[in-house]
């Protein structure tokens, strides 16, 4: 069994503009955004990170914003809901700032005992809110949402499977134990992990999602460092899984593999961060490119990447 993965680092998922997919993040959740970059295999798309202030793994959402991008439509083989923490007692600030801000399909429920808040991003993302107890992780409130309910990063993340058996294995073999259930879905954690370390597993009957605009990418786990990654994707090798080459991503070192259920899965590292090529104090203001990409940035500039408006 695997015993580095600490839980969630990030959540990668479609967009079809990167100014409302930007003013969704940081002005309605109060996120920043941490680095504007692009996408390294398509660089006249941006790659947008928004999460704390420094955007420590297990707070980071990122998004690839295709223009026009036609919508996903929901079905099984997916990542279904992403699920921000905030604290107890904020639930009704943000069904009173949702609404206030014409967030589609809100709705309120009680799951796992928590009280959630459900909700749809620009695309028809679907994301929720659940107050958490206890929390260690500081808010961003740069964009005008108070300390005491503003988001923590992730909480969780559910997968949405026509037969989820082989990929609860997977998640038991990556250090996740069964910790509850209702109805259809099943809840994983990883003890002692960072505060983004829980999955839940729904099995349903539903016709396979097709990826586009709002709809989940990859996941991404969180390890330490590289050293750790390497003995992960060993592990999973020996398992039987096809596991890439390491990828430097600038920001961390990313691995990819598909589990049985369809869903990509990422393994990155916490190492090296988003300030190493920026202040902290300055994290997303400016585009920054990979280095076989520099070339490009007058063409990028000029001609695919519209700016975004803070």
């Amino acid at each position: 069994m695997i015993r580095d993965i600490q839980g969630l680092h990030h959540v990668t998922s479609l967009a079809s503009d990167a100014q409302k997919n930007n003013d969704f993040f940081t002005k309605v959740l109060g996120l920043r955004r941490v680095k504007k970059t692009v996408n390294f295999d398509a660089p006249e798309v941006y790659h947008l990170y928004y999460g704390d202030e420094l955007g420590t793994p297990g707070t980071v959402m990122t998004y690839f914003p295709f223009p026009g991008a036609r919508r996903g439509r929901a079905g099984i083989g997916e990542v279904g809901t992403t699920v921000f923490a905030i604290p107890t007692g904020a639930v009704g600030y943000w069904q009173e700032r949702l609404t206030k801000a014409g967030v589609a399909n809100i709705s309120s429920d009680t799951y796992f005992g928590a009280p959630r808040l459900r909700f749809s991003g620009p695309d028809g993302d679907a994301f929720a809110v659940v107050e958490v107890d206890n929390h260690s992780r500081d808010p961003w409130t740069g964009n005008g949402v108070p300390a005491d309910v503003a988001i923590r990063g992730f909480h969780s993340t559910d997968m949405r499977l026509w037969d989820a058996t082989a990929t609860a294995e997977l998640l038991e073999f990556m250090g996740y134990e069964k910790q509850d259930q209702s109805g259809s879905v099943t809840r994983y954690h990883i003890p002692g992990g960072n505060d983004a370390n829980v999955i839940d597993l729904a099995q349903l009957q539903a016709s396979p999602a097709a990826q586009g605009a709002g709809s989940v990418h990859h996941v991404a786990f969180a390890v330490e460092n590289r050293a750790k990654q390497l003995e992960v994707r060993k592990a999973l090798m020996d398992t039987g899984y096809q596991v890439t080459p390491v990828i430097d991503r600038d920001y961390f070192w990313a691995i990819y593999f598909r589990t049985p259920g369809g869903v990509l899965f990422e393994i990155a590292t916490n190492e090296p961060g988003f300030d190493r090529d920026e202040d902290t104090a300055h994290l997303g203001e400016a585009l920054k490119l990979p280095s076989q990409h520099e070339h490009l940035r007058h063409l990028l500039e000029q001609k695919y990447l519209e700016p975004i408006h803070d």
